[in-house]
């Protein structure tokens, strides 16, 4: 695995970024950044009651990860093993109070598992993932964000779909998805203190997915134990002073030559938002985001 060190200066970050997005992965072979993936007759075809990681990082959205762990409370299941793992930041005392909370709360089939990090690692999601990858003792390791919720029939139903399978990367077929929420929606505004919540579905309307994008990447695990997650591509395993744009999501899927097979699962739920709270207040990158939402908010609508 690469050392996570920071660039001495962030500009650099992002110039290797798009260098390796626009030029390097176009000419050089995909062997170079990974080790072979392990071929469908020596993956396990598991049966029965599977084990599943589940994977987010949350920095500045605990009203977003309230719901999702509560999900795992409402609808435990009970076809699966279930490990929930969080990578998130000590100083982000929101997110520290909520798993504090969760951690006192028994429930069955799941195990929490709460990663402390520091923040400049939190800030370039790749690192985790990785480590979540290679370390994962799971027949399978779901790679999410903290703003999508696991309903009723969830994860039972997906172990459903999972019984034998040995393709590298799956992802649900459709999901149900709010419209583009501002700041001041009671939906965003109702997680004050932390607490066990539900979701009103009816708010809610589906989207079909075509392809595994970041928050929805299933993947088998020996496939993740084997490669982890763009462990070999430097740029991705380096530390930043700011948040990073999730460029390791497109790379992931480079890496393993698919956009991923979707497949039905139930309750698969997203509450989307304009304003993102894991970037600074008013920094550029913060307007352009909420801008370029708004604009989204007002094509859908019409």
């Amino acid at each position: 695995m690469i050392d996570t060190k920071t660039y001495p200066h962030s500009k650099y970050n992002k110039f290797f970024t798009q260098l390796f997005r626009l030029v390097i992965k176009h000419i050089v072979p995909v062997s170079f950044f990974r080790k072979p993936l392990p071929k469908k007759s020596e993956r396990q075809a598991k049966t029965g009651k599977l084990t599943l990681e589940m994977v987010s990082h949350c920095w500045q959205y605990s009203n977003m990860l309230i719901y999702q762990l509560s999900s795992f409370v409402n609808h435990p299941p009970k076809e699966l093993e279930l490990t929930v793992t969080v990578f998130y930041s000590k100083e982000d005392t929101a997110t520290k109070k909520t798993l504090d909370l969760f951690s006192t709360i028994d429930v069955p089939n799941v195990t929490w598992n709460w990663v402390a990090s520091d923040k400049h690692q939190l800030f370039r999601r790749g690192i985790g993932r990785n480590k979540a990858a290679l370390s994962t003792q799971a027949d399978w390791i779901w790679f999410t964000d903290c703003d999508i919720i696991f309903h009723e029939n969830c994860l039972d139903s997906l172990a459903k779909q999972l019984q034998g399978k040995t393709e590298t990367l799956y992802f649900p077929k459709s999901i149900q998805v709010t419209d583009m929420l501002e700041e001041n929606d009671p939906m965003l505004q109702a997680n004050a203190e932390p607490q066990v919540v539900e979701i009103d579905t009816s708010s809610f309307r589906s989207h079909a997915r075509s392809k595994a994008i970041g928050p929805y990447q299933i993947v088998h695990g020996d496939v993740a134990r084997k490669i982890g997650y763009c462990d070999n591509i430097r740029i991705f395993q380096t530390e930043s002073d700011r948040w990073r744009k999730t460029y390791e999501d497109t790379a992931f899927r480079w890496l393993v030559g698919t956009d991923g097979i979707a497949i039905d699962i139930d309750g698969v739920f997203q509450i989307r938002h304009i304003k993102k709270g894991r970037y600074a207040e008013n920094s550029a990158m913060s307007d352009i985001r909420i801008a370029t939402r708004k604009v989204q908010k007002k094509v859908v609508k019409e």
